[in-house]
């Protein structure tokens, strides 16, 4: 750093305390400070100069320029006096000293008013104080030629300073500074009225923002309300279709020809595309919201996998993909979660392997990592990959990677989206590591157990025992009534064949609403009533009721079917009932299975 020397000032009489004042304010306005600025310095150097004086009786100022290469350049005034010095100044500049003289105020007064300031005392040696204040920057570089024409200028300039002249330079000084508040007031008062009228339409927006996030959540539960009224107009058709097509592929009523099989196996399985279609619309529905509720259960990876086992092995392609499970490890612990969402994770995840897995194997395996208390249980395939700019992507609702392979799948693009949806429920994720032409693997990271939960008996619910009386009953009857209720006229007839077809004969009734199914109930005292919920009229939880109520009828056991997920159904309303038939599981071992558990097995 250079320091540029400008002018030197001896401090001996009061006086000189004007003068210097004087002086400071004229240099920083020859270098190029505005007024403000100006009146700043001066009032700076004045109050350290009369400190000087008052203390030491005598002082001397030196102004310079300091220049440093890359920085600005700074005007600095040191103002040095041999008096008594100061023996704390952390004190004085912190503001905890106040002297009877002045002292103390007048140097932390100074200090605010400069942006660079040094002082060094000690006492019985003198003080020395520097302020430092930064040329502007839109002020141009002070040369030393220029420094030369300031320093003739002072020196041509006269130094003796009449009070008057003096007083009348500082009420300029005093007016300018006020014009200058008053200015600012202005804007600030120009500012407080933009801030004022800027709230107003924030609160005007706050208010429209209210009123859409009102109109979205009434939409939202007008959608959800829709996709669940349309899900069960849908499931109801598809689930008579889905049984019809069973029936003609079990034979049920005479041999097909081999182009009659292949005909009724592509309704079934176009049947069976369009209710995954339906299920995930309104899984994505119900999620969004927030009316997922957990069915949690104690259960092993073990368990889990047979069931994942045996339901995915219609997909698998002979001889060309083979579905591998890995064993668990002994050590797993056991889970206490919802197993139906893990088991629709997991195979969501599978079924999405096998449709892009060309050739070689799919591979599912648990393993249990301790030291983050997660459950990893990998999807592997030796599929087509998945580009790293596509892996964030394919987890968006209706997403799907353009090519070759996926042209050939069919599929709404909501897999995915609803995997890492039900992961978030389940308070996990969903992992993905892959590359192109190497395969994928999708890992569902979850906690063995979710803290805090209380294992539903909902599950158990559906497996309790009959009533004796009712067992005791249906063993004196050679062929068991069962009467059927539905509104739609196709699931009755696939539900009464289906019943017809079990080796054990029953005797089937119909009744197309829920009126009808009182007035028979009383009048043919079935052993069984098989109900559905969504009738028209009068609806299955009402039905209940007054079956439950009549003592006529009090003693019917009835069980209930549904399209409805067994979630979506309040467990108190149906509490009456002895099961729950999902309408999507219908088939002749289910029916089989449901009534045996009702009626006490064959006779």
């Amino acid at each position: 750093m250079t320091a540029w020397p400008i002018l030197t000032m001896d401090i001996n009489r009061e006086a000189d305390v004007v003068a210097v004042r004087q002086r400071a304010r004229r240099i920083a306005e020859l270098i190029g400070f505005e007024k403000q600025d100006q009146t700043r310095v001066a009032t700076a150097v004045s109050e350290i100069a009369r400190n000087a004086f008052e203390y030491a009786k005598r002082g001397k100022v030196t102004f310079r320029l300091d220049v440093k290469r890359d920085s600005p350049q700074f005007f600095v005034i040191a103002v040095k006096d041999d008096g008594p010095g100061i023996g704390d100044t952390e004190t004085i500049l912190e503001g905890r000293y106040e002297s009877r003289h002045g002292m103390g105020v007048g140097i932390l007064g100074a200090k605010r008013l400069v942006e660079d300031f040094r002082i060094e005392s000690k006492l019985g040696h003198g003080t020395l104080v520097e302020l430092g204040k930064a040329l502007p920057k839109r002020q141009k570089t002070v040369t030393k030629d220029d420094l030369a024409k300031i320093t003739t200028t002072l020196s041509q300039e006269r130094r003796d300073y009449e009070p008057l002249t003096i007083l009348a330079e500082q009420n300029a000084e005093l007016v300018h500074s006020l014009d200058e508040v008053r200015q600012r007031q202005n804007e600030l008062g120009k500012l407080n009225q933009e801030l004022e009228d800027t709230n107003r339409g924030v609160v005007a927006l706050y208010g429209e923002l209210e009123q859409k996030a009102e109109q979205l959540r009434q939409a939202s539960e007008l959608k959800t309300r829709f996709l669940s009224h349309m899900s069960h107009e849908f499931r109801t058709p598809l689930n008579s279709i889905l049984a019809l097509s069973d029936l003609l592929i079990k034979r049920a009523d005479g041999e097909l020809t081999s182009e009659q099989e292949r005909q009724v196996g592509y309704i079934k399985r176009s049947a069976e595309s369009l209710y995954e279609m339906v299920n995930d619309l309104l899984d994505i529905a119900k999620l969004e919201a927030g009316r997922v509720d957990l069915r949690l259960s104690s259960f092993s990876a073990l368990d889990l996998f047979s069931g994942l086992r045996g339901a995915l092995k219609p997909l698998q392609k002979e001889g060309i993909v083979q579905l591998v499970f890995d064993d668990p490890p002994a050590d797993l612990p056991v889970l206490v979660s919802d197993e139906g969402k893990i088991a629709q994770v997991i195979r969501n995840l599978i079924s999405n392997a096998l449709k892009f897995t060309l050739s070689g194997e799919v591979r599912v395996k648990v393993t249990y990592d301790k030291r983050e208390n997660r459950l990893l249980f990998a999807v592997r395939d030796t599929g087509i990959g998945i580009a790293d700019a596509d892996q964030v992507r394919i987890f968006e609702e209706f997403s799907q990677i353009d090519s070759p392979t996926q042209r050939l799948v069919k599929g709404t693009g909501l897999g995915l989206s609803l995997c890492r949806r039900l992961a978030e429920v389940l308070k996990g994720e969903i992992l993905l590591t892959s590359k192109v032409d190497a395969g994928s693997t999708f890992t569902l990271s979850i906690p063995p157990a979710i803290e805090g939960a209380n294992v539903d008996a909902g599950a158990e619910w559906l497996k309790r025992p009959v009533a004796q009386v009712i067992l005791e009953t249906a063993k004196d009857e050679k062929k068991p009534t069962v009467l059927v209720v539905d509104d739609d006229p196709a699931f009755r007839y696939a539900l009464t064949q289906l019943i017809q077809s079990n080796p054990r004969p029953y005797i089937v009734s119909e009744a197309h609403d829920g009126n009808e199914c009182l007035e028979m109930a009383r009048k043919l005292k079935p052993d069984v009533i098989i109900l559905d919920l969504q009738m028209p009229h009068r609806d299955g939880y009402a039905v209940l009721g007054v079956l439950t109520a009549d003592s006529a009828t009090c003693d019917i056991p009835v069980l209930i079917s549904s399209s409805a997920d067994f979630d979506t159904i309040i467990k108190e309303r149906i509490a009456a009932a002895v099961g729950f038939l999902s309408k999507r599981d219908l088939n002749q071992h289910s029916i089989a299975s449901a009534l045996d558990r009702i009626l006490g097995g064959s006779p």
